[in-house]
């Protein structure tokens, strides 16, 4: 099991590529066609499912939390599930653009089962928060863009694996908060790192050290997501962000993200040497010449990510 103690340090410089979860992982099903719009892949998992879009939407990929029980908590089934769903992801070339969205009413996700992890020992706690977190600096360092679509709470767990994402857009009924303090704990899969990255020092200290609660007006007025719309119109909003970074080049939409979330941790002339190794990635493609043969012939671009 050691292979979940990955530093979060070394994963922001790491290209998924080989599995980083344990060896008794289940590889995940072949793609099968569902219909003419939508491929569902069963992820080893009773309570994670990955979906990829097709015809015009084909590069899009949804994985979708399915534990209406108890609010979509995160427990050992559905950290396995994550696991996979999101390895499998990383060894997907034709992916472009991820969604984690989630298939119950009014619920991202409420953050840990509280009554699974009742039944365990303080060691098996803290063997399955090392894992979570690694799971989400995993989904962190996906290649491409990822986008968390926000209906209803997303507590504890919940709003660490959203800020694990590059994108957050959420209904106006959500409901946000890291309370782990209330439970004389702290957040322990990210929380404390990721949220003062997005929000501030001041804010996220505010935040985690009440426990507050916020909706998702003042979500977005603090930065927290990138937009807050009607209730239950989330997804849709999403997938047409989803659509337009799909229509993009696939390599270039992948060298942006790196030179952005690398060039951050860096100095400023490593960063901007980094956008230069970055930007001469993008130099010798098919996809840049289909770009300008499309422009000359008034056309919109096809491309193929090579």
């Amino acid at each position: 099991m050691g292979a979940f103690r990955v530093l979060s340090k070394s994963l922001r410089h790491y290209t998924p590529k080989a599995s980083i979860f344990p060896e008794n992982s289940i590889t995940p099903r072949p793609n099968k066609w569902l219909c003419r719009t939508l491929i569902l892949e069963s992820a080893p998992s009773q309570s994670v499912n990955l979906h990829r879009l097709s015809d015009s939407d084909s590069g899009i990929v949804e994985v979708s939390l399915e534990r209406p029980q108890v609010r979509n908590a995160i427990g050992k089934d559905m950290l396995k599930g994550l696991q996979n769903t999101f390895e499998a992801i990383s060894k997907d070339s034709s992916a472009n653009v991820l969604l984690i969205r989630s298939k119950v009413p009014k619920v991202f996700c409420a953050g840990a089962d509280l009554k699974e992890r009742k039944m365990m020992s303080a060691t098996e706690v803290q063997d399955f928060v090392n894992k979570l977190r690694a799971t989400f600096s995993f989904l962190e360092v996906l290649p491409i863009p990822t986008i968390a679509v926000i209906e209803g709470a997303a507590l504890g767990g919940g709003l660490e694996m959203a800020l694990s994402c590059d994108l957050r857009i959420c209904g106006e009924d959500a409901v946000l908060g890291l309370p782990e303090t209330g439970l004389a704990i702290i957040p322990g899969a990210g929380g404390t790192q990721r949220l003062p990255r997005v929000v501030g020092r001041s804010i996220a200290k505010e935040l985690i050290l009440t426990g507050r609660k916020i909706g998702g007006r003042e979500a977005m007025s603090m930065g927290l997501v990138n937009y807050c719309v009607h209730a239950g119109e989330a997804y849709l909003k999403a997938l047409e962000v989803a659509r337009n970074i799909n229509e993009k080049g696939p390599i270039a939409i992948r060298m942006a993200k790196r030179a952005i979330d690398q060039g951050l941790e860096v100095d400023r002339a490593s960063a901007l040497a980094l956008e230069e190794e970055c930007y001469e990635q993008t130099l010798h493609t098919e996809d840049r010449l289909e770009a300008l043969a499309a422009f000359a012939e008034k056309r919109k671009p096809r491309y193929t990510g090579k």
